[in-house]
């Protein structure tokens, strides 16, 4: 199975067995619930669908508690779909932290936490004006220019400016297992991953 969807909890820090202090991140990782499994005759590609967290019944449309049902499952928050090329998984089959060892890399697919509207020195690590003398008046944090006037008398694709800033979606890879705490469903992850507490993401293996 390539990978399990999951909801980040929020960091803390440990020591490993070596000794080193490491900062990690808590993940609750399923248990997920196959709610459905595509194969290459019926839709072209092979994959599987599974679902994370509980949803009442009433806030679905007629449709998806069709689709749940077929599954025997409850209605669920968050769906994902994962590549199954040589996994062999059944509708209703259920899916947890096992899936993961200690000391394994994988990845954490997570939206970044959105900032609003923000400025070049926020967004883009722009340096300001500098300093507070020569004449600069009220510009410190500003853009400066954007292009030349008379050629090429527009302002060319990509510039950097201010603008939304956040909430897009990250990979961040290569993240190692420290712990796998399987009566409690939680995974502890090295590092950082993208978005905020209670966010969900995708642990692909």
């Amino acid at each position: 199975m390539p990978g399990i969807i999951g909801k980040k909890i929020g960091m803390t820090s440990l020591f490993t067995a070596d000794g080193k202090y490491t900062p990690v991140t808590l993940i609750q990782a399923g248990p997920c619930v196959v709610t459905q499994v595509k194969t290459v005759e019926t839709d072209g590609y092979a994959a599987v669908q599974l679902g994370y967290g509980d949803k009442k019944l009433k806030r679905v449309t007629k449709a998806e508690a069709g689709h749940y049902k077929k599954a025997n499952t409850s209605a669920k928050k968050k769906v994902a779909e994962f590549d199954t090329e040589g996994v062999s998984l059944n509708l209703g089959d259920t899916v947890d932290v096992n899936l993961f060892e200690e000391g394994e890399f994988i990845d954490v697919v997570g939206t970044s936490k959105g900032k609003g509207f923000q400025g070049v020195v926020k967004r883009h690590n722009f340096a300001g004006v500098g300093g507070q003398t020569h004449g600069q008046h009220n510009r410190a944090r500003h853009p400066g220019s954007i292009g030349a006037c008379s050629w090429p008398s527009r302002v060319f694709k990509g510039m950097r400016m201010a603008g939304r800033m956040g909430g897009n979606r990250v990979k961040i890879q290569n993240l190692t297992v420290v712990r796998v705490i399987a009566d409690r469903n939680l995974l502890v992850v090295s590092g950082s991953v993208p978005g905020a507490k209670n966010s969900y993401v995708l642990i692909e293996k």
